[in-house]
């Protein structure tokens, strides 16, 4: 981390008086602060914009200087424990909603009670996501981000395929026929694709499960609860989808990428996903901006909800969380700026219509987000319309709690299905409730 009192006298080190802290206008101390999220150079446009907003953001507060980290995604699970652990984070980083109870219970994240008079809309965001980063009645983060899963949906391959992209599937017997109209639409067409490993796979088993009424622990998360009805449901329907139908095709899709990858292709028809799929298949895996919707998880009893805050490194100095926040504020939380500049994004080709604002719910600036999304819309929000309506009543369900550990375990059932046509349905979730069960015990 980079100390706040750069430019030390070198008469520090002989003791003889207190170094001179340089200054900025008016007289505060001069702060740096490094902040994570920056989109990366294959994004070059994105990039830009977030380096505009890093210099607005400077100019409109002089003696603050911002350094990026260009990782992405801003959360890499496989990096994040050892860089927090290693005191390498970020001033201001971002902390996923499962990992929030660990961070803060290791006092990896800074108490910045005194300081959410930064966000200056922080009675804005919505009181349920605040509990979240709320313990013993002081607060650890900034929610950023919350989403509920829906059904991505290529609405061009849905007129090829003949079918209505106005009426999308509701059930899964729906989606099953929509998918094998699409597959057969020739070689490399995909209907309905899905992820068989790195963590991915146990994450969409859980958002399956989640949607068929099921659950991945007891009630006290001490046991593991897929090996069910539900459960068996979730892999049978891939099964039969896999090895029936013929409409996911031959490829084994490992990690959050490979299905964003084929989704952009435009050969996938369908998946199970988040808004942002839309955006990030539009921004980052070059899909056409025009061909995608998203609409209610079918026959949804619940919806998984994820999300992200952003917390502050407890090494931060006053100075430098206060900077941190207002950074937050500018970035990621102030409507017609940041983020949240529709018009900028549209301008860049941004997909500007995908409803992702649920931190704010319909308070003031939920509602002025939204109308500047419709206002600057470069997509139909129409294509939206059936995911809002769903998402308003189906109730959300947390990720489970060592989410990371359970999704790598449920992995191995979801590639055993989907590269196995004789695999024992059975089986796989007998060994993984065995492996859950040990990892629970071992986690106490």
């Amino acid at each position: 981390m980079l100390v706040a009192a750069l430019g030390l006298s070198a008469t520090a080190a002989c003791g003889s008086a207190e170094p001179a802290q340089p200054t900025a206008a008016g007289g505060a101390k001069a702060v740096t602060i490094t902040v994570a999220c920056q989109p990366a150079k294959s994004a070059p446009k994105e990039r830009q914009a977030w380096d505009d907003d890093v210099a607005a953001f400077m100019k409109a507060h002089p003696g603050v200087t911002v350094k990026s980290t260009d990782q992405q995604p801003c959360f890499d699970p496989k990096t994040f424990g050892p860089k927090l652990a290693g005191g390498q984070m970020e001033t201001a980083f971002v902390v996923p909603v499962t990992n929030y109870n660990d961070v803060i219970g290791k006092g990896q994240a800074l108490d910045i009670t005194p300081y959410t008079g930064e966000i200056k809309n922080w009675g804005d965001l919505r009181a349920d996501h605040k509990a979240l980063v709320t313990k013993d009645g002081k607060v650890y983060g900034v929610p950023n981000v919350h989403y509920s899963v829906g059904l991505v949906y290529n609405r061009a391959l849905f007129t090829k395929a003949g079918l209505d992209p106005n009426t999308p599937p509701t059930t899964w017997a729906e989606v099953r026929e929509a998918a094998k109209k699409i597959a057969g639409l020739g070689p490399g067409h995909v209907g309905y694709g899905e992820y068989s490993g790195g963590n991915t796979g146990g994450w969409h088993f859980t958002q399956s499960i989640y949607g068929r009424g099921g659950t991945i622990l007891s009630e006290d998360g001490t046991k593991a609860a897929f090996n069910s009805p539900e459960g068996k449901a979730v892999l049978q329907n891939l099964h039969d989808m896999r090895w029936v139908d013929n409409s996911m095709g031959s490829k084994l899709l490992v990690g959050w990428e490979s299905l964003m990858v084929a989704m952009g292709s435009g050969k996938v028809g369908m998946m199970l996903g988040a808004p942002d799929v839309v955006t990030d298949v539009v921004n980052k895996f070059k899909g056409n901006v025009d061909d995608y919707g998203i609409t209610g998880f079918p026959e949804a009893k619940a919806s998984l909800s994820g999300g992200e805050s952003f917390m502050i490194n407890p090494k931060a100095t006053p100075e430098e969380a206060k900077a941190a926040l207002q950074w937050i504020d500018f970035r990621f939380n102030t409507v017609d700026a940041g983020r949240f500049n529709f018009a900028r994004g549209k301008s860049l080709g941004n997909p500007v219509g995908v409803p992702d604002n649920a931190v704010f719910g319909d308070s003031a600036t939920g509602k002025a987000l939204d109308a500047s999304r419709k206002t600057n819309a470069s997509l139909p929000v129409a294509n939206y319309e059936t995911y809002v309506q769903a998402a308003a009543t189906v109730p959300p369900k947390a990720e489970p709690l060592h989410a990371q550990e359970l999704y790598a375990i449920l992995d191995v059932a979801m590639s055993g299905v989907l590269s196995r046509e004789d695999a024992s349905i059975d089986q796989l979730l007998a060994d993984a409730e065995t492996k859950a069960n040990s990892m629970l015990a071992a986690k106490g």
